[in-house]
C-alpha cells in the first residue's frame, strides 16, 4: 500500500511540475519576449516617469509629485544623462496616438460612427501613452527630394499598395518596382489635376486659365483630398492648399501626401469644427469626397461657409451636379435649396462640376424670411474658437467692419505676405509692430540657415513646422526657399492663426501637451520657439514633448530650439536616448525675447532596430 501511495504521490508531483512548467512557458511566450514584442512598448507616462526619475538620478520608488519636480528645467539635480528609451513594437511604426483606432477599441469609447466621431481626435490618458521611440518600417530610405517627390516616393517608406489596386482605373498611384508613382489623377480627374484645375479657372473666366486669379486666390481647402494631387498641382500656380482627409478605409492618403512634400493634415468633417479660424480660405474643393453635405441640417456645408472668405468659392465635383438619375436629382434639389438659403449663388456649372460663391455682405441674410433655416449664429458665438468646439448648424454673419468694406482687404499674393493683415488690429498690433516682427524673423532665419549650412543643400528640406508661429514671420522669411511651413498656434495663446491665413500662409491650432495629428516621419525641420518653456508652465512633460517631436521628425531631419539655457541643458540630457546629435549652439542675439536665450540645433540620426534590419534583408 505504501509503495502504491508513494507512486501516486510521485505521479501527482510530476503532473504538478508539468502544469507549472506549462504555465511558465505560457507566461514567457505572452510576456517574456518583450525585447522583440509588445513589452518593448512602454504604456503609460507612469512607466516612463519611473524610468525618467531613475535615469535622472531619482529612486525607483519616487512618487509622482517628486517626479514632476524632477523634470522642472534646471531642477533635476544634475543627474546622469539618459542612456536609452524603449522602442515601440514594429507594428506601431505608423502610430498616431490621438487617432489610434486600437485605443478607441481598447477604451470602449461610445462613438457615433455615422457622425465620423471615430475619425476625430481621442488622445490616450497618461497611463496609456506610448512612451517609446517609433521604429522605422523595414527598408526605409531617406525620402526622395522635392520636386521629384511630387511624382514618386519609395514604396518601403509607405508599404501600402492597396490604393494603387483599388484606384487603378483612376490614376491615383501606380506601383513600379521599388517606387510608387503618382500620375496626377483623381477619381474625377483621371487625365490629370493640372487639366482639371485649368478647367475650373476657365469656368470662372479667370485670365490665362490660372486659378490664382492674379493673386486673389491663394489659400485653398481640399476636403477628402485622396493622395493630394489636386493640392500638388496647385503649387505651380502659387496657390497653397490644406489637403484634408481622415485616416479612414483609404488609409495612408495623408501619409502619401506628406511623403510627397505636399501640405496636408489628418482631419474630418465630423462633429467638431476644423482647426482653422473663420475666413481662412478663398476656395474650397470637394471632388467625389463622399461627404453627405445634407446631414444634420447642412451642418458640414455650414462649416465650409464659416471657413470661406467673403466672396469665396466652393467647387463641388460629383454626379449629383449632373443629376442623371432619380437619387442624384433628389440630392441636387435639396443641395440647391440649402445653398440658396445660405445665400450662395452658382458662379459656374459644367458637366459634373458646380462652383458656388459665398456672398460679400450680410444683405442677403437680412432679406430672408423670418424663421428661415439655417439661422444666423448667436452674437456671442466666436467663429474663430475651434479647439474641441462643436459645429453648429448656423450661418456666421460678417462683422460691422466686414460690412463696411464689402470686399476683400487682402493684397494680391505675394504682396499680402508682407502687408499688414486686416485682422492684425484684433490683437492690438500696429502696422509698425508687424513690420518689425517680420524684419526680426528675417534676420533670425538667415542666422538659422548659416548655422545649418554645413549640413544642408538647396533641396534638403521640404516639410517644415513652426511649433509656435505667432504672426507667421518665420514662414514668411522662407518664401525664397523651396519649402512649405505648417504654422502651429498654441490653443492657450492669442489666436493669431487668422493673421497667418491673411498673409497667405497655412497652419493649424494645437495643444502641445498632446500628440499632433500626423503620421510619424513627416517633417524635415521643427522650429520650437519657447515651446518647452510654455508647456513647463502648463505642467506638461518635457519628455513627452521630445518623444512626440521625434515621432513626427524624419530621419536626418533637424530641430531648432530657441529657448532659455535651462531648457537647452534639459534637452542635451536626452540626445543619445533619442539618437539625436548636436549641430550648433549660438546666442539668441540682441533681438532675443528674453535675456540669455539660446539657439540649439540638433539632427535626428538614421537608426534601425535589429528586427527592422532583419526584415530589410
Amino acid at each position: 500500500m505504501r509503495a502504491r501511495s508513494d507512486g501516486d504521490q510521485k505521479k501527482r508531483l510530476i503532473a504538478s511540475l508539468c502544469v507549472v512548467a506549462i504555465f511558465l512557458c505560457f507566461l514567457y511566450l505572452n510576456f517574456g519576449s518583450s525585447s522583440r514584442g509588445d513589452a518593448a512598448l512602454e504604456y503609460g507616462s507612469r512607466s516612463l516617469r519611473k524610468l525618467g526619475s531613475s535615469y535622472l538620478g531619482g529612486d525607483d520608488d519616487t512618487d509622482e509629485n517628486q517626479y514632476e519636480s524632477s523634470i522642472k528645467f534646471g531642477q533635476d539635480g544634475g543627474g546622469d544623462v539618459l542612456k536609452t528609451f524603449p522602442v515601440c513594437d514594429d507594428r506601431h511604426s505608423e502610430l498616431i496616438p490621438c487617432l489610434d483606432r486600437h485605443l478607441i477599441y481598447q477604451m470602449r469609447l461610445k462613438l457615433d460612427l455615422s457622425l465620423m466621431e471615430h475619425y476625430e481626435r481621442h488622445c490616450p490618458p497618461p497611463e496609456r501613452r506610448y512612451n517609446c521611440l517609433i521604429p522605422l518600417p523595414p527598408g526605409y530610405k531617406i525620402p526622395i527630394k522635392w520636386p521629384q517627390s511630387r511624382d514618386e516616393v519609395w514604396k518601403a517608406n509607405i508599404p501600402h499598395t492597396h490604393l494603387a489596386h483599388e484606384k487603378s482605373d483612376q490614376n491615383w498611384m501606380v506601383v513600379k518596382g521599388e517606387k510608387i508613382e503618382f500620375p496626377g489623377g483623381g477619381t474625377h480627374f483621371h487625365y490629370g489635376a493640372d487639366k482639371y484645375i485649368a478647367s475650373i479657372a476657365n469656368m470662372l473666366n479667370f485670365s490665362h486659365n490660372n486659378l490664382n486669379n492674379e493673386g486673389r486666390i491663394r489659400t485653398v481647402l481640399d476636403v477628402g483630398c485622396g493622395v493630394a494631387s489636386f493640392g500638388a498641382y496647385l503649387l505651380s500656380f502659387d496657390i497653397i492648399a490644406m489637403s484634408l482627409a481622415p485616416n479612414d478605409v483609404h488609409q495612408n492618403q495623408i501619409q502619401f501626401a506628406l511623403e510627397r512634400g505636399i501640405p496636408a493634415y489628418l482631419g474630418v468633417l465630423g462633429t467638431k469644427r476644423l482647426p482653422y479660424p473663420s475666413k481662412s480660405f478663398e476656395f474650397a474643393h470637394c471632388s467625389r469626397c463622399r461627404i453627405d453635405w445634407l446631414q444634420r441640417d447642412g451642418i458640414l456645408l455650414l462649416e465650409l461657409d464659416r471657413l470661406l472668405r467673403p466672396g469665396g468659392y466652393f467647387a463641388y465635383s460629383s454626379p449629383e451636379a449632373y443629376a442623371q438619375d432619380k437619387e442624384d436629382l433628389r440630392i441636387w434639389r435639396e443641395m440647391s435649396s440649402l445653398v440658396g438659403r445660405m445665400c450662395w449663388r452658382i458662379a459656374a456649372k459644367r458637366n459634373q462640376t458646380v462652383i458656388w460663391q459665398k456672398p460679400l455682405t450680410n444683405d442677403c441674410y437680412m432679406e430672408r424670411e423670418p424663421g428661415t433655416k439655417p439661422p444666423l449664429c448667436r452674437s456671442d458665438d466666436d467663429p474663430d474658437a475651434v479647439w474641441g468646439v462643436p459645429m453648429e448648424a448656423c450661418l456666421t454673419p460678417y462683422s460691422d467692419h466686414d460690412q463696411k468694406v464689402k470686399e476683400s482687404e487682402l493684397a494680391p499674393w505675394p504682396a499680402r505676405l508682407t502687408s499688414p493683415p486686416p485682422r492684425l488690429a484684433d490683437f492690438g498690433y500696429s502696422s509698425e509692430m508687424f513690420e518689425k516682427d517680420t524684419e526680426i524673423w528675417h534676420h533670425r532665419v538667415e542666422s538659422y540657415w548659416d548655422l545649418l549650412s554645413p549640413k544642408i543643400e538647396a533641396d534638403t528640406l521640404r516639410n517644415l513646422m513652426d511649433m509656435k508661429a505667432n504672426l507667421g514671420s518665420f514662414a514668411a522669411a522662407l518664401r525664397s526657399k523651396n519649402v512649405w511651413v505648417m504654422n502651429v498656434v498654441p490653443t492657450d495663446g492669442p489666436n493669431t492663426l487668422k493673421v497667418i491665413y491673411d498673409r497667405g500662409l497655412i497652419g493649424t491650432t494645437h495643444n502641445w501637451c498632446e500628440a499632433f495629428s500626423t503620421y510619424p516621419r513627416t517633417y524635415d525641420l521643427l522650429h520650437a520657439w519657447t515651446v518647452f518653456s510654455d508647456i513647463e508652465r502648463k505642467g506638461c512633460s518635457g519628455e513627452d514633448l521630445l518623444l512626440e517631436m521625434d515621432r513626427i521628425l524624419r530621419p536626418s531631419g533637424f530641430v531648432i530650439i530657441r529657448d532659455k539655457q535651462l531648457v537647452i541643458d534639459f534637452v542635451k540630457k536626452y540626445l543619445s536616448a533619442l539618437h539625436w546629435e548636436a549641430v550648433a549652439t549660438a546666442d539668441a542675439g540682441s533681438d532675443s525675447d528674453n535675456e540669455g536665450d539660446v539657439v540649439f540645433i540638433v539632427q535626428k540620426k538614421l537608426w534601425r532596430t535589429s528586427e527592422s534590419l532583419r526584415n530589410s534583408e
